[in-house]
Order: C-alpha cells, then sequence, then structure tokens
C-alpha cells in the first residue's frame, strides 16, 4: 500500500493519489496549460531563493520566540481592558515584545493608530515644532504622507501649514544615498529630522536595505550628533535579520495590519525608539499630560501578540509568492522590479504593463483570486490622499491590511502594478496566476 502516499501529476491534468483521482488546483481556475507550464517552470528557477528567504524567516521565528520567553508571556496577556486602559498586563508585554525585537529603550504599539500614515504623522507632529526641518533622504515621500506633509496640496493640517520646512535629497541613479550630498546639506543647514522611507511608495526604486541605513546613520553621524533619523518602516518588517534601529536609527513606525500584525492584527501601529522620543509620541497622540499606563486595548491584546509571533512565517509566504510574481511575469515578458534575484527589503513588487487596460484587468484578475470580495470588480477612482485616481484590489479579511496579497497603482504611466503580502504562498500563488491569466486576455 506504499504507493498510495504517492501524489504524482499525468499528462491530462489529473492528480492520482492511488486509486482516487483529484483535479489539479490549476484546472479548478482555468489555467491554461501553457500558464500552469511557465509557473512549473518559474518555481524551479526561484527554488534557490527561496532557500534564502526560509533561512531568513527560521532565524527571525528564533527571535521572536527568545522575546516571547524573555517578558515571558503568558496567558494573562491575552486580557483585556477598556475606558482608560490603566493597569493592561498585556500591553505592557507588547510594548516589551517590540521594544527587544527593533533593539530600543522603548514602543509604543496602540490600536488607536488607524493606519501608517497615522502612526507616522503622529510620531512627525510630535517631534517636530514651529521652525523646525524635516530632510528627507530617500526623496519624495509616498502620496499619503506628501499630503500629511503638505507637499502636494494646500491643506491647512499639514506640517508646512503649521510652519514645519521641509527639503529632500533624492537618491542617486543606482537608487543609493548621497551620503557626500547629505553630510554636506547637515554641515550647512539646521535640521530637526532625518526622513528615511524604507520601502518605495510608488516610485519605481528599490527598498532600501539594512545595510544601506546602516551606512548613511554612520554618514550622519560623522556630522551631526543630535538630528532625529526618522525611518518609516511600513512593509520591511522581518524581511531582512534586523531592523533599522538596530543599525541606529533612532525611531521607526509602522503598521499592524502589514508585517508586523502577521495577518491576525486587527487595527494598530508601532512606534519604537529613544524612550524620551516615544514619551513625546504618547503625548500626540493621546493629550498632553497623559503617559503610556493610558489606552485600552479592547480585547486585542491576543491578536497583536499572536500577530508578531506570526509575522516571520507570514513574511516569509509574501517574500515568496512576490519572488515568484517577479519572475513568471518577467518570463511572460514584462518588466519587473526588483527582479527574482535581487535582495528584498520590503514585501513589494513591481510589474510595469506598460498599458492601461491590461493594469486594469491584473487589478481585476487579484481581486477575483481573492478569498474575500472576489465578486468586486475593481475600477479606477478619486481616492482621498492621492493625487492621481487609483485602482486596487484588496479582498482582504482586514480592511486594508496590506500584508494580505493586495495590487493598487495610480492611473499614470508607465501603469505599473504594486502587489504585495500574502498569508499564504499557495493562495498568492493562485491569485497571482488568475491575475496573469486575465491580464492575458484568456
Amino acid at each position: 500500500m506504499l504507493h498510495n502516499m504517492f501524489i504524482f501529476k499525468n499528462c491530462c491534468g489529473i492528480i492520482t493519489n492511488g486509486d482516487k483521482k483529484m483535479e489539479s488546483a490549476y484546472k479548478l481556475f482555468n489555467i491554461s496549460d501553457e500558464l500552469e507550464q511557465i509557473s512549473r517552470k518559474t518555481e524551479e528557477e526561484v527554488k534557490d531563493v527561496f532557500k534564502q528567504i526560509e533561512e531568513m524567516a527560521l532565524y527571525n521565528q528564533a527571535r521572536v520566540l527568545k522575546a516571547f520567553q524573555n517578558v515571558p508571556v503568558t496567558t494573562v496577556h491575552f486580557g483585556k481592558t477598556t475606558g482608560y486602559g490603566h493597569g493592561d498586563a498585556g500591553r505592557d508585554a507588547i510594548e516589551k515584545i517590540y521594544a527587544e525585537l527593533f533593539n530600543t529603550e522603548d514602543a509604543l504599539v496602540r490600536v488607536q493608530f488607524v493606519s501608517g500614515t497615522h502612526t507616522i504623522a503622529t510620531a512627525m507632529k510630535a517631534l517636530l515644532n514651529y521652525g523646525d526641518k524635516i530632510l528627507a533622504i530617500s526623496g519624495k515621500p509616498y502620496d499619503t504622507l506628501s499630503t500629511v506633509i503638505g507637499l502636494d496640496s494646500d491643506n491647512e493640517m499639514s506640517l508646512i501649514k503649521r510652519g514645519i520646512k521641509y527639503d529632500q535629497i533624492d537618491l542617486d541613479e543606482n537608487d543609493n544615498f548621497k551620503l557626500e550630498d547629505i553630510k554636506d546639506y547637515l554641515k550647512n543647514n539646521e535640521v530637526k529630522m532625518v526622513h528615511i522611507q524604507r520601502s518605495r511608495g510608488y516610485a519605481v526604486r528599490k527598498a532600501l536595505l539594512i545595510s544601506d541605513i546602516e551606512q548613511v546613520v554612520k554618514a550622519i553621524r560623522s556630522v551631526d550628533d543630535k538630528v532625529i533619523i526618522f525611518v518609516d518602516n511600513c512593509y520591511g518588517e522581518f524581511t531582512e535579520e534586523k531592523e533599522p534601529t538596530a543599525v541606529g536609527a533612532d525611531i521607526c513606525c509602522g503598521s499592524l495590519i502589514k508585517n508586523a500584525g502577521g495577518g491576525l492584527c486587527e487595527m494598530g501601529g508601532y512606534v519604537c525608539g529613544k524612550a524620551n522620543l516615544i514619551d513625546k509620541v504618547v503625548q500626540e497622540l493621546y493629550a498632553p499630560g497623559l503617559e503610556k499606563e493610558n489606552g485600552a486595548t479592547l480585547g486585542q491584546n491576543q491578536n497583536i501578540i499572536q500577530g508578531i509571533f506570526m509575522a516571520p512565517t507570514v513574511v516569509e509566504s509574501a517574500l515568496k509568492a512576490m519572488t515568484f510574481a517577479s519572475r513568471l511575469f518577467e518570463n511572460l515578458g514584462c518588466n519587473v522590479f526588483p527582479k527574482y534575484t535581487d535582495k528584498r527589503s520590503d514585501i513589494v513588487q513591481i510589474i510595469n504593463f506598460g498599458d492601461r487596460e491590461k493594469l486594469i484587468k491584473f487589478i481585476q484578475g487579484i481581486q477575483y483570486g481573492s478569498p474575500v470580495d472576489s465578486n468586486v470588480v475593481p475600477m479606477p477612482w478619486s481616492m482621498p490622499g492621492y493625487t492621481d485616481e487609483v485602482i486596487m484590489a484588496a479582498g482582504t479579511f482586514m480592511e486594508g491590511a496590506s500584508i494580505e496579497l493586495s495590487a493598487d497603482s495610480p492611473m499614470r504611466e508607465p501603469y505599473a502594478a504594486y502587489m504585495q503580502g500574502g498569508l499564504s504562498y499557495e493562495s498568492a500563488k493562485l491569485a497571482i496566476l488568475i491575475a496573469a491569466q486575465k491580464m492575458l486576455g484568456e
């Protein structure tokens, strides 16, 4: 009976398990034989990259497990608080875990943050006063943060309208920091905060590696030991073995419905950094004079704790899915960025279609391949906070959760899709193939 344990595919697209026959997963979604073969070829080509991703995930899982043991986490920490939230042992344990994982003095992990943009904006407002200057050294921030700063709109609540000054230094032609330009600027100008955006937003550039951030931190500190080095860490958590604060950044922020939430968090954001900076962010989030013992967790502690525990594995799935997509669409003749062999520091994959209709069909295919709202047909629309029409596919369990497979794009040339996430590699792979089939018009 041992032969019954072996599964193989015959030439008719049927999976055989002993005397039982099971339809191929590809056939369940009408994936063409040609695309199935390209998919199998792609997985063979990326297997060495998958191995590297698995090794990184194992190391990060070990870091998380060790942090849990050092707290230590107990079932007491899964409890709920309401109202003021005083005496929330689970919330305190969560922030100890984050501080250890991010190598920081303190952390603020709260369900009161509604998004990554809200988290970042709160931290910036807490640390900047009238007349202070932000220097963005990774180029212009992405669309929603540009609105917060006041770069693309005349919003009276923006930082610029509140008297905050702004300047930027773009990355060079190879997407590296212009170290000498940055040092010269800091020598000749008074700057309160240096802003770094780790992920790419809607720019066609590489995500900044931890080694890149470490190098620029050293350059900054060689001329200025007081400026606040601030990192937008969205989409980057657990994609490498360290976080930006482990290599000298003063503070970094992210969303719990992205990587760090592991697909389980229903809301929230985090800020990790120096204790004196975290204290100011707490007061900006709540009110002057209110401290960290405030802030009810409303029954979310277990999701946050289990989410950060699951995060390395979920990020592993997302990285595999994006690697697969990169090589698959390259095999289909699209320009992709990053390439499947490139080292990654976020969970985002850019696929350049160069054609409006192909982009729309791809996004609609990702939506159809999703577990939630697969019946919805996305169309371009004017989304608040964005300067162009945007099309989005997000059939997610948590609204806006981009650790789950999603894809979006501003409706402007070069008509590139920005795809990210994937709770499981298998589900993401199927959705990617469905989208490819739709894009090909089959």
